[in-house]
C-alpha cells in the first residue's frame, strides 16, 4: 500500500513563494514518474507539473511554466514542488500524484497513487 503525504502549503502574499514536499511510504516509487496536480474550489482537477522517474525529464503546465519547478529526492522517496511569483488563481489544493509515465499525470486519469491534498491560498 502506498501513501503519499503532501506537506508545506499555507496562506501566502501575492508574489510570494512556497514550497511543497512530498514524502511516499509502503514502497519505493523510484521507477515511477511523480507530479503535482491542483484543484481550485468550483474547479475540475488540473495537472501541474510533472517529473520522470530519473529526475530527468520534467514537464509543466503553461500557467505554471517559469515560476514553479518540480524536483525529487528518490533516495528519501520524496518530490518537491518550488513555487515562486504566486498569484492569486494559484490557490488551490495541490495533490501530490504517481504513475507510470509524465503522461498519466498529465492525463490525471492514469494517476496510479495520490495524495490527499495540501491547501495554498495566495492572498491579494
Amino acid at each position: 500500500q502506498v501513501q503519499l503525504v503532501e506537506s508545506g502549503g499555507g496562506l501566502v502574499q501575492a508574489g510570494g513563494s512556497l514550497r511543497l514536499s512530498c514524502a511516499a511510504s509502503g514502497r519505493t516509487l523510484s521507477t515511477y514518474a511523480m507530479g503535482w496536480c491542483r484543484q481550485a474550489p468550483g474547479m475540475e482537477r488540473e495537472f501541474v507539473a510533472a517529473i520522470s522517474w530519473s529526475g530527468g525529464s520534467t514537464s509543466y503546465a503553461d500557467s505554471v511554466k517559469g515560476r514553479f519547478t518540480i524536483s525529487r529526492d528518490n533516495a528519501k522517496n520524496t518530490e518537491y514542488l518550488q513555487m515562486e511569483s504566486l498569484k492569486p488563481e494559484d490557490t488551490a489544493v495541490y495533490y501530490c500524484a504517481a504513475g507510470p509515465n509524465k503522461a498519466t499525470i498529465q492525463n490525471i486519469y492514469g494517476v496510479d497513487y495520490w495524495g490527499k491534498g495540501t491547501a495554498v491560498t495566495v492572498s491579494s
